[in-house]
C-alpha cells in the first residue's frame, strides 16, 4: 500500500463526531426546504380553515321525510364571519354548523349559492366577544400560477379534521362541469390529494396564500384533482355579497354542439367547424321573440363565434340582459343575423 492510499484510508476511517453540546438538532434545521413550506403554509393558513357540517332535508322513494347528514370545508376569507366553500355542501342545507381548529363551533347561514360555479358564501354566526379572534386567509392571483409550483390542499377528508396534502399545479385553463352542467372555466387542476370532505377547502401557495377553492376529482382515477381558481371565487363571492345570486342572462332554447357542413364553413369564412342547433325554443321567450325556430344553427353572439353550447353560455352573462344583441344563425344554407333581447335565467 502506498503512501496516498494509507493517507485516503486513515482520513475515511474516522468516527462520526457528534456535536459536543449533545443536544438533539432543533427540527428547523432537519427538514428541507420543501417541508418547510409545506409546514408553514399549513401553519399560516389552518387557523383560517373550517369543517362545515349541514343538515338537509330528504324525501325517501316512500314518500317520507327525513334528514340527511353532510358536510365539507371551507375557510374564513373576511373578518366579520365570511367563509367561501362548494355550492354542493350547503345547497338547500336546513341546519349548517361551522367548526374551527381550536374546537370552537358555531351555527352558520348561507349568504347565496352558485351552483354554475359550484361556489357559495356562507356567514357563521359568532359571539361579539369571540369576533375579533376569527383570522381571514390572504387571497392570492390564480392569474399569476405556474405550471409546477407547490399547491397545498388543506381540508376535512372523511371527516378527519384539517388534513393537509401537497402537491404541484399540475395544469391551468381547464373546464369542468358544475352540477348545474354548465362549465366552470379557468379551474386548477392538482395532484394535492383530495377525498370527500375535502370539497369547499382552500388549495394554497408555499406563502400561504389562498389560490383555489378545492371542488372536485375524478372517480377511479389518481392525481387528477381540481380547484376552482380563487379570482373566480372573489368575483362570485362579490356578486353573493350584493345581489345573493349571480345573474346571468337566457334567451330559451334548447341546443346541442353539431359540426358545420365544410361548404358553409368556407362559404361564409366561419372562424370554427361546428356550432349549436336549436331543439327546441321556450314560448313566450326571448328566442321566440326573436324569430329563432327549430333547426336554426347559431353560430356567434355580438360577433363573437358560438362553437358549441357552452361558448353560449359563457357569453351570456349579466351584461347582456334587456339589451338587443345580434345573433347569428344559419337557417339551411342562408346566413341570418336576428335581434335577441336576453332576460334572466330562471335557474339564476
Amino acid at each position: 500500500m502506498n503512501q496516498v492510499e494509507s493517507s485516503f484510508l486513515a482520513s475515511h476511517s474516522q468516527p462520526i463526531v457528534q456535536p459536543s453540546s449533545g443536544s438533539p438538532l432543533a427540527d428547523s434545521t432537519l427538514l428541507d426546504a420543501y417541508s418547510q413550506a409545506v409546514v408553514g403554509a399549513a401553519e399560516r393558513i389552518s387557523p383560517s380553515v373550517v369543517k362545515i357540517d349541514v343538515a338537509q332535508a330528504m324525501t325517501s322513494r316512500s314518500g317520507e321525510s327525513r334528514e340527511a347528514q353532510g358536510g365539507g370545508s371551507g375557510f374564513v376569507f373576511a373578518p366579520d364571519g365570511l367563509i367561501l366553500t362548494n355550492s354542493h355542501v350547503v345547497h338547500a342545507a336546513t341546519r349548517i354548523q361551522v367548526s374551527f381548529a381550536d374546537g370552537r363551533r358555531f351555527p352558520a347561514r348561507t349568504i347565496g349559492d352558485d351552483p354554475s360555479t359550484d361556489l357559495a358564501v356562507v356567514r357563521v354566526d359568532v359571539p361579539n366577544n369571540d369576533a375579533p379572534s376569527l383570522v381571514a386567509a390572504p387571497l392570492g392571483d390564480s392569474r399569476k400560477l405556474r405550471v409546477g409550483q407547490l399547491a397545498i390542499a388543506i381540508g376535512n377528508p372523511y371527516g378527519f379534521q384539517y388534513t393537509v396534502t401537497a402537491g404541484v399545479v399540475s395544469a391551468l385553463g381547464r373546464s369542468l362541469r358544475s352540477y348545474s352542467g354548465r362549465m366552470i372555466d379557468d379551474v386548477i387542476q392538482t395532484d394535492a390529494s383530495l377525498n370527500p370532505g375535502n370539497s369547499g377547502g382552500p388549495l394554497v401557495t408555499s406563502d400561504g396564500h389562498v389560490i383555489g377553492v378545492n371542488t372536485a376529482t375524478i372517480m377511479g382515477a389518481q392525481g387528477l384533482c381540481f380547484a376552482i381558481g380563487i379570482n373566480t371565487a372573489k368575483f362570485v363571492a362579490g356578486r353573493l355579497l350584493q345581489d345573493g345570486r349571480i345573474r346571468r342572462s337566457y334567451i330559451g332554447v334548447e341546443a346541442q354542439t353539431v359540426p358545420l357542413h365544410r361548404r358553409l364553413v368556407r362559404f361564409y369564412n366561419l372562424p370554427q367547424e361546428t356550432g349549436v342547433v336549436v331543439i327546441s325554443v321556450t314560448s313566450g321567450s326571448s328566442a321566440q321573440r326573436a324569430g329563432l325556430r327549430e333547426g336554426d344553427v347559431i353560430v356567434a353572439l355580438e360577433g363573437k363565434p358560438v362553437a358549441g353550447v357552452d361558448d353560449l353560455h359563457r357569453l351570456l352573462t349579466d351584461v347582456r340582459l334587456g339589451v338587443s344583441n345580434s345573433l347569428t344563425v344559419l337557417r339551411w344554407t342562408e346566413k341570418l343575423e336576428l335581434k335577441v333581447v336576453p332576460a334572466e335565467s330562471p335557474n339564476a
